[in-house]
């Protein structure tokens, strides 16, 4: 039996997203921005997708730019705010956590070696955010589900904090699964990305509040009102849109579906008498999502050797550490959290789909038990 877990990695396109993309790929392939019957064809469908879009979250379908993702989407406002910000009231103190998404985190980095400051806000022992009131802010931005835990923030309080500022949520693990309203939440932009709930890979969007102070990050031929050059990719725009027509009608019952299942998952590892397992997704975090730890008091804790284990075994999960130039480097998510590197070593990432079954997950549990008795010290 093959049982993909990694669903907060990427997500299965769903066959009516194909079928809508199939005709911008074939007959409707214009470029949305020449005026003859092709590219207006192109355009209308643009258009569509952006009201759709923009509905879904309660935003003006003019406040949506398509990117090519949600990493693309956050480089975009979070330079684009920061530095416009900058010169209209010569704020310069961006605010985020230890716990946001590296497309945060290096984003301001790289910031902040051009003369901008930052504060980062530590996590507690449950991955959420501890806030302070800071001075001098021009942006702040939190991530909305934590991506490795599920942990959900509570950016609308954490947002209410700041007076005068402008504030970004990292929408990309909560964005077609969770309700969210832009207005409700106070936010000025947001990120999101397609690939998150079936849609494809490849398409992102950034909403950017009306009167938010805003700039270009990549120039060229004035798309996307003059905000993101380039031709836009109309077939996977299309299909975004068509993968949020879905997750609106699906979105309650797709909801308690993978709650089922992350509750089902985590009393069925309980039920094996398993011992020394940490849950890290605690009561009011994301049924998306279900981060476990293997204690390093009681095994043996290698990342790469427990996702090949798993592997081998056909069972696709995640770590809670992240790859990068080969190597598999302790989670930063865990670390922020005041844990171990031996503790973030042992952490596995199970992340649902409504589509996942329960004889899957027994199928996962009898395999967990095997690798907790072969990495037992």
């Amino acid at each position: 039996m093959k049982v993909y877990l990694d669903n907060a990695a990427t997500t299965k396109i769903h066959p009516k997203v194909i079928d809508a993309m199939m005709p911008y790929l074939t007959e409707h392939y214009g470029n949305p921005s020449s005026v003859h019957s092709f590219g207006r064809k192109a355009r209308v469908a643009i258009e569509d997708s952006r009201e759709i879009i923009a509905e879904f979250i309660n935003a003006d379908p003019s406040e949506i730019y398509f990117t090519s993702g949600g990493t693309e989407a956050t480089n975009f406002i979070i330079n684009g705010i920061a530095k416009t910000e900058f010169l209209e009231s010569g704020k310069n103190r961006i605010i985020t956590s230890a716990g946001d998404h590296k497309a945060t985190l290096n984003t301001i980095e790289n910031l902040v070696l051009n003369g901008f400051h930052s504060s980062i806000f530590p996590l507690n022992e449950n991955f959420k955010v501890i806030s302070k009131n800071e001075n001098n802010v021009s942006l702040s931005s939190i991530v909305h589900v934590n991506n490795e835990t599920g942990t959900i923030n509570n950016i609308k309080e954490i947002n209410s904090a700041f007076e005068n500022s402008y504030f970004h949520t990292d929408a990309v693990q909560s964005f077609g699964k969770i309700k969210i309203d832009v207005e409700e939440l106070g936010l000025h932009a947001l990120s999101a990305s397609a690939h998150k709930l079936n849609g494809p890979k490849g398409i992102g969007i950034a909403y950017v509040k009306s009167g938010t102070p805003m700039s270009s990050i990549i120039l060229g031929g004035g798309q996307e009102r003059n905000r993101r050059g380039g031709t836009e990719n109309t077939a996977s725009i299309v299909g975004f849109a068509e993968a949020v027509k879905i997750a609106k009608e699906n979105l309650d019952d797709n909801f308690n579906k993978v709650k089922k299942l992350k509750d089902y998952l985590w009393n069925g590892l309980v039920a094996k008498n398993i011992e020394g397992i940490t849950n890290n997704s605690f009561a009011d975090s994301s049924p998306f999502i279900l981060s476990i730890t293997l204690s390093p008091e009681i095994y043996n804790n290698d990342s790469e050797s427990i996702l090949m284990f798993l592997d081998i075994n056909e069972v696709a999960v995640s770590s809670g550490s992240a790859c990068a130039s080969g190597t598999l480097k302790p989670s930063h998510v865990i670390l922020a959290a005041g844990y171990s590197k031996e503790y973030a070593n042992g952490t596995i990432r199970f992340s649902f789909s409504p589509n996942n079954t329960i004889e899957e997950l027994d199928y996962t549990i009898d395999v967990m038990k095997k690798l907790t008795e072969k990495f037992r010290k």
